[in-house]
Order: C-alpha cells, then structure tokens, then sequence
C-alpha cells in the first residue's frame, strides 16, 4: 500500500489528502495556462532556477506551479515514489530516506527538481551503474504546449514523448507528476579517495570500476572524481555500509573537496552518512563558494549556515549577471570581461584523458568534476530493447565520462563572443561527445540539430505543441529566447 507524507501521518486519508492536494495545484496550473494570451509563450512562472543561461524576459504571466512542489506518495514495498515536477531532490530525498530508499540518481544540488533532472538531464555517482535521472522514471503526467494533460510512459500511445522528453527543456512541455523507481540504501558511505598521477591510469581505472563494479577486491557503489592538474586527480569510491563508526562533516569549517586531496600511494579513507554523502557538494557548490570568500577561514566561520549552500550562491551569481559586478571589478584592475565557462559534457570513457589534457592547456579553470555514466541495460524505462533518448543520443553498452567545469575565463580582444565555449563545443564533438544544454550554447543550427534529435524532434514538436506555445529547442538554449 502507498503511504503518504503529510502531518496527518501514513494513513489512507493522510494518502488521499496529499493526492487531492496535488489534484488542486493541477488546477491552478491549467487556469494559469488558460490565462494566457493566445499567441503568447508559455513559460513557467518561477523565480529561482539551476540554469547558467540567460534568457529574454516573457511578458506574459507564467504557469502557476506554486501546488506542485510536493512529495505525493511514497511506496516503500514497491519502492516507487509519485513526485510532483517541481518538487526539489532535497526535499524527495528528505522523504524517502526514512524509509531506507533513494532515487536511483541524486544530482548534487538540493534545489534541482526532479522534473529539472528529467526535462534537462541529471547526473551523479551512481550514474555508472543507474544510468541518468529519466531512466528511472516509470511514468509521467506532462501539461503539453496544447494545453493538455498526458500520461506517457514507456510503451503505449505516447510513448514517443516519453522517449523524447529527457533534454527537450519544456520545449515539448512541464512534468505535473513523475512516478520514480526507488533503491534501497544503507545509513553510511565509506569512502576512498584514490589518487593518479597520470591521466591515462586514471581513464583505465574508471573503465575497469565501470566493468567489474569493484576496485583492488572492495565493491564500488558510487563513482566520481576530481582532476586538479595533469599530476594530480582522484577517483572517489563509496561503498554503502551499515556498519556503525565516526562520521566527518563537511556542513562546517572542513571543506569536502579539500579532504580528498593527499600525497599517499594508498587511498584516503573517510565515512559520511548518507545523507550528507548526497549532499556533500552541495554545501561549497562544489568548488565554487570560494568565489564569495566563504572558503577563507576568516569569512567561513561568520557565513551562517543556512546561506552555506548552492542556492544562495546561485542568488549571487544571478545579482552578477544582472548588474556586471565581475566586469566592473576587472575594468577597474585594468582587466577585460570574463567569459562565463559553466558546462557539462560527455566524452567516452576512452577519450577522457584526450579532452582533460586539452581542457588543462587550453582553458584556464580547476579544479574539474569527472562522473563516470552508462545508460542502464534493464529497468521498466528500457524495456524493448535498444531504443535510446533521441534528444541525447548516447550509445547503449558504452561508457562516458561527465567532465563538469564551472568558473569564468579572460576574453582576448580581437576573438568572437563565446570564444572559449565554442572551442570546447568543436572539441566535444570532435571526440565523438555531447554537452548539456543548461548553459551557453553556440551552435550554428544544422550542427544543433544533428546533435540534438532533428527531425525526431520536430516531428515530436508538431505533434504536442502544434501551435507553437513553447519555445524550440534552439531558440531556447542558443538563441536565450
């Protein structure tokens, strides 16, 4: 029997009222849909968002997704989860854990809805053997841009947005429910921090963790790693345990990517809970609080805590693309502009120390993310064989790594805007890659359109959204439309 969140406790009526409460947002939901003029883009009336690309602003009033923000129904013997579109991962996580269960994939940062992760792609540790969040999907309400509500799921009437949804951005429409596979998970995870000298060794250990599941005889539950120069990067294996002992935290003045740094031939141990393993990231935004000083041990233990987190970051970071405050602050060092370099792409696991050592002399940004990924081969989302993700076509049975780079590089006079975002995108493609599209992006549309579904997706477009209410798909991620 499903059990429900809610403060009237895991009761059929405590069920029946989170499902009512989701059937009332529905409504405000369409009534805000209705609410716009014909001819008018509809666009999601949010005001926080995880993406680093602007956009032009829409005058039109906005979907009211205010009522769908909630965990719905969790089903700890099926091991299901029904999920409203905008709720975040914090707070699914947060729902789920008590149950000892957890979404197949967590990606880093708390505010990341799950609908976010599905529409715009998600990744994380257990991408290697769970494959990306949209794989674990069994089904999903969608609001199309025809203004109607359809369940897809794998087979069926509409299986084709199903399969077409996972990169379409809400160019093909918005998740009004998703119903999620959940796995089972232990209270702790001991973690290695395996250090490499060489890239090529690096590239060979992940495709050998990738195949046997296991490093030197230790089962490998979760994979990722960080590259801080040609000399110096890290795999770190976490394998879930029950087993009690002291824990570290790194909510407080010990910054985690800090800890996995050591000059040891034999790995670094260390144990997190898992919830704190799930969220380890998020606290530093990986690296990227040191922007904001909050790194510096002076400012660190002032910052309250509840500011020490991604999404206040993100506050930052968008009150500086609103008012030029980095730009202003290098002119007056006699500077130019800084190019905004904030991606995620994906290379074979065969091709990564090729694109890492070019990345490390070209592009003047570490450390770097690595997240090995493979598509799942089983689970109700694949059932049929090899049918793929026409919108991110990654190849079935083959292994890729995520490089994940985010930070800012001096523009040279004389070059085209985006300069270093395009030689990465020419790189990428070079090497057989794909990048994600949740940042700049500067295609040329024929190229976009090879890379990122075609004529799958323009067939799909006219089918849901016949008069255009969304925006395309290029005109969203190249355009900032």
């Amino acid at each position: 029997m499903a059990v429900s969140l809610g403060k009237a406790g895991h009761t059929p009526a405590a069920r029946e009222s989170g499902f009512a409460a989701h059937r009332a947002g529905v409504d405000r939901l369409l009534a805000s849909y209705r609410a716009i003029p014909p001819g008018a883009t509809v666009r999601l009336a949010k005001k926080t968002s995880n993406l680093f690309r602007a956009r032009a602003a829409n005058p039109a009033p906005g979907l009211d997704v205010s009522g769908l923000t909630s965990v719905i129904a969790v089903d700890p013997e099926a091991r299901t989860a029904d999920v409203a579109g905008m709720t975040t991962y914090e707070d699914l996580v947060a729902a789920t854990l008590p149950y000892g269960l957890a979404p197949l994939v967590v990606p880093q940062l708390k505010t990341i809805t799950l609908g976010g992760a599905v529409t715009g792609l998600g990744i994380e540790s257990t991408s290697f053997r769970s494959g990306l969040p949209h794989e674990s999907v069994l089904e999903m309400d969608v609001l199309t841009g025809a203004g109607e509500i359809l369940t897809v799921a794998p087979e069926g009437e509409y299986a084709d947005l199903f399969r077409g949804f996972p990169n379409s951005y809400g160019t093909l429409g918005y998740t009004v429910r998703l119903k999620i596979e959940l796995e089972p998970v232990l209270p702790y995870v001991a973690l290695r921090h395996v250090r490499f000298h060489d890239l090529r060794a690096l590239e060979a250990a992940i495709a050998t963790i990738v195949d046997e599941r296991a490093w030197d005889g230790e089962r490998v539950d979760y994979l990722d790693g960080v590259v801080f120069t040609a000399e110096e990067s890290y795999l770190t294996l976490g394998r879930q345990t029950d087993e009690p002992g002291p824990v570290s935290d790194y909510t407080g003045m010990d910054i985690y990517y800090r800890s996995i740094q050591h000059d040891s031939a034999t790995p670094k141990r260390d144990r997190l809970t898992i919830h704190d393993y799930l969220w380890r990231w998020d606290t530093d935004w990986f690296w990227c609080s040191r922007a904001f000083g909050t790194q510096n041990p002076r400012i660190r233990r002032f910052w309250p805590k509840r500011y020490r987190r991604s999404s206040f970051y993100w506050k930052l970071v968008a009150l500086d693309h609103k008012y030029h405050i980095g730009d202003r602050i290098e002119a007056r060092k006699g500077n130019p502009p800084r190019e905004r370099v904030v991606q995620d792409i994906e290379v074979p696991v065969e091709r990564t120390a090729d694109f890492v050592s070019w990345f490390l002399r070209e592009i003047p940004i570490e450390p770097i993310w690595l997240c090995p990924l493979r598509l799942r081969e089983e689970g109700p989302a694949v059932r049929g064989g090899t049918r793929g993700w026409p919108l991110y076509p990654l190849e079935r049975e083959r292994t890729y790594v995520n490089v994940g780079f985010w930070s800012a590089v001096p523009t040279v006079p004389g070059q085209p805007e985006g300069a270093a975002n395009r030689a990465i995108e020419q790189k990428v493609t070079e090497f057989d890659g794909h990048k994600s599209l949740y940042s700049d992006s500067y295609y040329r549309e024929d190229e976009f359109a090879a890379l990122y579904g075609g004529e799958t997706y323009s067939e799909l477009k006219k089918r849901y959204d016949p008069d255009q209410r969304l925006l395309d798909l290029y005109s969203k991620a190249v355009q900032r439309r």
